[in-house]
C-alpha cells in the first residue's frame, strides 16, 4: 500500500488547500528553506500516527499549529458584524493499493466528496458543542488567539469509521538523523532505536544487569561512607539524606543508555557519522521494517559526497517495496536518487521535472543548475561564464558591493538552455531574468522568446541595436552584437587598453577580447575601477 495523494489545509506554512501527487516508490521533495518541505513530512506522519514531534497531538493543540495568515485573519475579523468562523486544519491522504483493505476505506469523507476514493482525514476543528460558550466569547470582542478549549481532533477513515493507530493499514517511520536530544548524557534518538532492537526477554535482562550495578554503587564502601556523613549533618534536613542513582523506575536503564563507537561515546564522535549510524540503525529497527511509509529528513546533513552516497546506497537498496519521502537541497541526493522522482515545491506550488518538455535535458544536466533555480529567491540566466562574471560585477557595482547571491539572486550559466530553464520558473513562478546576445537578429530573438512575453515574473533582457562593421576574423565577418563588442562599444578603446594592459586600435582590440574572453572578463570583475555596461546588462540587474 501506498499514498497516492497528499491533501493538506492551512497547516503551518500551507495557506487554504495544498495537494501533492506522489510515487509509489521513491519521491525526492526540494525546496528552499521555509517552503514546507518538513511540514509534509510532519503532515503524512500525523495523519498515519496521530503523533508530531514525539508526542500524541490530541494532548499538544498549539495555535502554531495553524498558517500565520489564517490565524490573522480570523483575529482581525473578531469584533467586525461578520466575524469569521474559527479556522480548522485538514490533512488527507488518498491510499492506493490492496483492494481488499481499500474497499474498507472507501467513502467521501474527504474534501472531494469522492465515494470512490480511500484514505484517511486527520482534523483539528472547531467541536459544535461548543457553539454557545463560543458565542458568549464573541460578544466580549476579546478573542486574541484562537479558542483551542473549544477544538477537537478528530481522525477519520474516507469510510466515516473513526481511525486509530491499531486499525490503520499503513504504517510511517519518520528519520530525522540530526535531532539531538541528550538526556543524562545519553542521544534519546539513538537510545530509542537501540531499545527497538531488543525483545522483551533482552531488554528484562538488561534492566536487571543495569539493577545490579546500582545495587554495587549502593553498597560501595565510599558511598556508604559519604552517606554517614551527609545523614550526621542535621542541617540539611531532619530526615535521612543519602546519595545513590535513579531506582524509581524498572525502565530507568533507557534513559542512562550510552552508546559507545570504537569506545568513544556517541555523542563525542563526529556529527556525519552520527547522521549515518542514526540513519542505519533507524533503517534497520524493527519499527521500521513494519513501516510501509519511509520519511526521510534532509540525510545530506553533515555528511561528505562519498559518505552521503554510502548513506543513499542503503536507502536506495534496503527497502524495495516501501514507498520512500525524502526531502533535501542536496544535488547529489536528487542525482542518486533519480530525477524522475524529483518533485519542485516553492511558495505552495509543486511540478515534477518528468512532466516538462525538457525533462530529458535535465536527466542529462547534473542537477546542480536545476536546484539552484529552484532555490533561488531570483535568478539571471546568462549563456557562459564570461557573462557570469560581468553580470556579477555590474551588480556589485550597483549594489554597493553586494554580490548578486548576497541577496539571494543567483547568476546561472545555462549555455544555450534559456528556454528549458524558462520552462521551470514558468511552472513555479519562479522570478527569472534572461540577459542574453542579440546576435544580430532581434526578430529571431523576439520570436524564440514569444511564450514568456507579457509573464511578469519573467524578464528578458537584450541589446535591440544591430551593430554592424567591417571587421574579419577567420575568413568570417565578425560578430559585433556579442557582449565583448557591446561593452567595448559602451567605453573607449583607451579605458580597455589601460584595463588589460595593451595596447590595440579598435579592431585588434575586438580581436583580443574574442581571442582572450575568460581573461578579460576576469579582468573586469576584479578591476579596482568601474566600466560603463551596456543597457540590457543593467536593465538585467535592476531590480
Amino acid at each position: 500500500m501506498y499514498i497516492e495523494k497528499l491533501k493538506i489545509k492551512n497547516f503551518k506554512c500551507f495557506e487554504g488547500w495544498f495537494e501533492v501527487d506522489l510515487n509509489q516508490g521513491v519521491n525526492i521533495i526540494v525546496g528552499n528553506n521555509e517552503a514546507g518541505k518538513s511540514t509534509l513530512l510532519e503532515a503524512i506522519h500525523l495523519c498515519l500516527t496521530g503523533i508530531l514531534n514525539g508526542r500524541y497531538l490530541r494532548n499538544e493543540l498549539s495555535p502554531y499549529l495553524f498558517n500565520r495568515n489564517v490565524e490573522r485573519e480570523y483575529l482581525n475579523s473578531i469584533g467586525t458584524p461578520h466575524p469569521l468562523p474559527p479556522p480548522d486544519i485538514q490533512i488527507e491522504l488518498f491510499l492506493s493499493g490492496d483492494k481488499e483493505v481499500m474497499e474498507e476505506l472507501r467513502g467521501n469523507k474527504n474534501s472531494e466528496k469522492n465515494d470512490n476514493r480511500s484514505g484517511l482525514l486527520f482534523s483539528i476543528e472547531f467541536d459544535k458543542k461548543y457553539d454557545g460558550p463560543y458565542t458568549e466569547l464573541l460578544k466580549t470582542k476579546e478573542i486574541n488567539s484562537i479558542p483551542l478549549e473549544f477544538y477537537q481532533v478528530q481522525w477519520w477513515e474516507f469510510s466515516r469509521q473513526p481511525a486509530t493507530a491499531r486499525t490503520i493499514p499503513i504504517k510511517s517511520a519518520l528519520i530525522d538523523s540530526t535531532s539531538t536530544r541528550v538526556q543524562g548524557g545519553s542521544d534519546m534518538y539513538i537510545s530509542r532505536i537501540v531499545k527497538e532492537f531488543l525483545d522483551e526477554k533482552e531488554r528484562v535482562a538488561i534492566s536487571q544487569a543495569h539493577r545490579k550495578l546500582k545495587d554495587a554503587f549502593k553498597n560501595d564502601d565510599h558511598v556508604g561512607s559519604i552517606n554517614e556523613r551527609l545523614a550526621e549533618a542535621a542541617k540539611i534536613s531532619r530526615k535521612n539524606v543519602s546519595i545513590s542513582v535513579d531506582m524509581s523506575s524498572h525502565n530507568a536503564w533507557e534513559s542512562s543508555l550510552m552508546t559507545y563507537i570504537d569506545g568513544i561515546p556517541f555523542h563525542h564522535i563526529g556529527k556525519g557519522e552520527q547522521c549515518i549510524i542514526k540513519t542505519r540503525l533507524a533503517l534497520s529497527s524493527k519499527k521500521l521494517r513494519e513501516a510501509t511509509v519511509l520519511l526521510i529528513e534532509e540525510p545530506e546533513n553533515h555528511l561528505s559526497h562519498s559518505k552521503l552516497n554510502q548513506l543513499l546506497s542503503d536507502i536506495s537498496t534496503d527497502n524495495s517495496g516501501k514507498q520512500v519521502i525524502i526531502t533535501t537541497h542536496s544535488s547529489f541526493v536528487a542525482n542518486k536518487l533519480g530525477l524522475d522522482h524529483l518533485i519542485l515545491l516553492r511558495e505552495a506550488r509543486v511540478t515534477r521535472v518528468k512532466d516538462f518538455k525538457a525533462s530529458d535535458f535535465f536527466h542529462k544536466l547534473p542537477g546542480y543548475n536545476t536546484l539552484r533555480l529552484v532555490l533561488a529567491k531570483k535568478s539571471i540566466l546568462v549563456e557562459g561564464d564570461c557573462d557570469e562574471l560581468i553580470v556579477q560585477r555590474a551588480y556589485m557595482d550597483a549594489n554597493s558591493g553586494r554580490l548578486p547571491i548576497d541577496d539571494e539572486i543567483d547568476v546561472i550559466s545555462v549555455g544555450t538552455a534559456f528556454l528549458r530553464f524558462l520552462e521551470l520558473a514558468k511552472a513555479l513562478k519562479i522570478p527569472v531574468v534572461v540577459a542574453t546576445d542579440n546576435d544580430g537578429n532581434v526578430d529571431k530573438l523576439k520570436k524564440k522568446y514569444a511564450d514568456y512575453e507579457g509573464i511578469d515574473h519573467i524578464k528578458i533582457r537584450y541589446d535591440p541595436v544591430i551593430d554592424t562593421g567591417t571587421l574579419i576574423v577567420g575568413g568570417k565577418p565578425f560578430n559585433y552584437n556579442t557582449l565583448e563588442p557591446k561593452l567595448l562599444k559602451a567605453n573607449s578603446v583607451d579605458a580597455f587598453n589601460l584595463l588589460f594592459g595593451t595596447d590595440h586600435k579598435v579592431d585588434e582590440l575586438h580581436k583580443y577580447m574574442l581571442r582572450k574572453k575568460t581573461d578579460c572578463a576576469l579582468a573586469i570583475f576584479s578591476a579596482p575601477t568601474k566600466i560603463t555596461y551596456p543597457q540590457y546588462i543593467l536593465d538585467a540587474i535592476a531590480p
